[in-house]
C-alpha cells in the first residue's frame, strides 16, 4: 500500500505552528483568526433538543428520521426556493467535510476518472480525488474545462477561502454545460446563509436548475449558521438517483449522524431567528476587522460573503502571516488553498467580540 504522504498532500496546518507561537508570546495573548471555527453558544433550542433526545439506546438511520427530512425539505424551501423536494431527495451526511473527502469514493471513481474544482479552493477537494486515485484537476472556468473523462465538478459559493459569490446566470451558465457533457455537479453552500454584499443563489433555486435537480446536488452544513461545528451536522440535496446510491453505499459504511444529533439538526432548521442573531454578531465582527485591517494597510478583494476576509499586503502571504503574528494576531496563508492564493492571507471573523476588540486595537 502506498504510504499516506505518497497519496496526499502535506497537512498544511502544521506549518502554521511557528507562528501561533510567535502570536501566543504577544503580553495580550493569541487573537486566532485562521480557523473559522464558531466560538459562540450554541442556540438553546438546539441544546434543547439535543438533550430531549439523548435517551437514544438504538441504533439511528442513516437516511435520518422523518422529521429530519422534514426539516431539511422545509428549509430548502424557504431557503433556497427548491420547492418540491421529496424525502428521496436529501440525505444527512456526518459533517460535510467527510461527505468532501469521501464523496470520490463512495461515487466508485479511481484512476483515469478527474475530479475538478476552483483553482482557490478549500484543500478537502484535492484530498477527496487523491483518495480514489482519480486525477485532481482546478479551473478558473468550469466550462472551459476539457470533459473528456470529467466525473465530478465541484462548484463553491459562497468561496471559502475568498468569499466570492457566483451570481445567478453563472450559475445557469455552468449547470447547463454540466448536463450537456453528462459531468456530476456538487455545489458546496455550506456559507449560502452569511452574504454580506452579495446574496448567494443555490443551484437547487429554479431559475438555475429549471425546476430539475437532474445531475445536481447541494451540500448543506450546519457548523456556520448554527455554531454546530462540534455537533456534525450537514446534509445533502438533489438529484434523488445520486442520493439514492450514496444512501445505500453509506449504509454499507455505518455513516450515521447520532439520533441526539439529527434530533438537533432538525431543531436548527426550523428555527430562523436564532440564524439571523449570529448573522449579526458576525455582521458588526466584520466591519471592525475589515476597517482595521484596511486602515493598517491591507487591501480586501472579494469577500462579500462568508466568515472570512480576503487581503493582501501585495507581498508573499507567509511574509504577512509573520507580520500579524508579531502582532499577536493568527491569519491563514493564502497558498494553504492554492497556489493563485500565495499573495493572500484569510482572516476569519469567528471570535468572540474580545478577541476581534484586541486585534482591532493592536492594528491600529
Amino acid at each position: 500500500m502506498a504510504a499516506v504522504s505518497d497519496r496526499l498532500p502535506v497537512f498544511p496546518w502544521d506549518k502554521l505552528e511557528p507562528y501561533k507561537a510567535t502570536a501566543a508570546a504577544h503580553p495580550d495573548g493569541l487573537v486566532d483568526l485562521s480557523v473559522g471555527t464558531p466560538v459562540d453558544p450554541v442556540p438553546g433550542l438546539v441544546q434543547r433538543a439535543l438533550v430531549t433526545a439523548a435517551d437514544s439506546p438504538g441504533y439511528p438511520t442513516v437516511w435520518g428520521t422523518p422529521q429530519l427530512r422534514d426539516a431539511i425539505t422545509g428549509w430548502a424551501a424557504r431557503r433556497l426556493g427548491a420547492r418540491g423536494l421529496t424525502h428521496q431527495q436529501v440525505l444527512p451526511v456526518v459533517g460535510s467535510k467527510e461527505l468532501v473527502a469521501w464523496l470520490p469514493t463512495q461515487l466508485g471513481l479511481g484512476a483515469g476518472d478527474r475530479v475538478a474544482y476552483p483553482r482557490l479552493a478549500y484543500p478537502t477537494y484535492e484530498v477527496g480525488a487523491r483518495l480514489c486515485g482519480a486525477e485532481p484537476v482546478v479551473y478558473d472556468d468550469p466550462t472551459e474545462l476539457d470533459p473528456a473523462g470529467l466525473k465530478l465538478l465541484w462548484l463553491n459559493s459562497p468561496s471559502n477561502p475568498t468569499g466570492a459569490v457566483l451570481a445567478k446566470d453563472e450559475l445557469v451558465r455552468i449547470v447547463a454545460w454540466a448536463r450537456e457533457h453528462g459531468v456530476l455537479l456538487f455545489s458546496d453552500e455550506c456559507y449560502l446563509e452569511l452574504g454580506w454584499e452579495a446574496e448567494p443563489v443555490s443551484v437547487l433555486h429554479p431559475e438555475v436548475c429549471g425546476g430539475s435537480y437532474e445531475g445536481l446536488v447541494a451540500v448543506h452544513s450546519l457548523s456556520k449558521r448554527s455554531n454546530l461545528a462540534g455537533y456534525r451536522a450537514a446534509f445533502l440535496a438533489g438529484d434523488e438517483a445520486v442520493l439514492g446510491e450514496l444512501l445505500l453505499i453509506r449504509k454499507h459504511g455505518g455513516m450515521m449522524t447520532p439520533a441526539p444529533v439529527q434530533a438537533a439538526a432538525a431543531a436548527a432548521l426550523r428555527d430562523d431567528e436564532h440564524v439571523a442573531e449570529q448573522r449579526a454578531r458576525y455582521a458588526a465582527r466584520r466591519s471592525a476587522l475589515r476597517s482595521a485591517l484596511e486602515a493598517h494597510g491591507l487591501r480586501i478583494e472579494h469577500s462579500e460573503a462568508s466568515l472570512y476576509l480576503w487581503a493582501t499586503r501585495d507581498e508573499p502571504c507567509w511574509e504577512t502571516v509573520a507580520h500579524l503574528a508579531e502582532l499577536g494576531i493568527l491569519v491563514a496563508p493564502g497558498d494553504f488553498y492554492g497556489a493563485a492564493g500565495g499573495g493572500f492571507v484569510r482572516v476569519a471573523f469567528t471570535a468572540t467580540d474580545e478577541r476581534v476588540a484586541a486585534a482591532v486595537k493592536r492594528l491600529g
